[in-house]
């Protein structure tokens, strides 16, 4: 393992669970990305405030990071190396593909993995088993088949 970060892992696995709880306990919402950012969009066009500045702190944390030192490159975060010449065409249909996986899952491994699974939600559960199980295959996949 070469990017093992066990103390990095460990403060970004507690600020996330501190972020959601403090959500849940201000405002009474789930943390989870795609209703956040999905709230934001039609038909729904909830503009509420916390939803922004929720989002914003996404990115002010990105910038933090990388103001410390820390690396964002592709090269460190996708290792399947899309940025290497898969047309980008390729990355849009991928990221719809993952926005219409959140609506039929009725949200995102933030919302039922750190949240729902924090309150023994059983739908969640099973929602976040589904998702890992899936990731592992597409994984094994990819890497014996498609990028050898």
């Amino acid at each position: 393992m070469e990017n093992f970060t066990p103390v990095a892992a460990t403060i970004g696995g507690f600020l996330i669970g501190l972020s959601a709880v403090m959500l849940l306990a201000l405002q009474g919402r789930i943390a989870g990305i795609s209703g956040i950012l999905g709230g934001l969009l039609p038909p729904k066009a909830d503009f509420g405030l916390w939803r922004w500045l929720f989002l914003l702190g996404l990115v002010i944390g990105t910038l933090v990071f990388v103001a410390l030192g820390g690396d964002v490159s592709l090269r460190n975060i996708n290792p399947f190396a899309f940025g290497d010449g898969t047309h980008f065409a390729v990355l849009i249909a991928g990221g719809l593909l993952v926005g219409l996986g959140t609506q039929l899952g009725s949200g995102c491994t933030s919302g039922h993995g750190v949240c729902g699974i924090g309150q023994f939600s059983v739908r969640s559960i099973v929602a976040t088993v589904t998702f890992m199980i899936t990731a592992g295959i597409t994984v094994f996949i990819i890497r014996a088949g498609v990028g050898g």
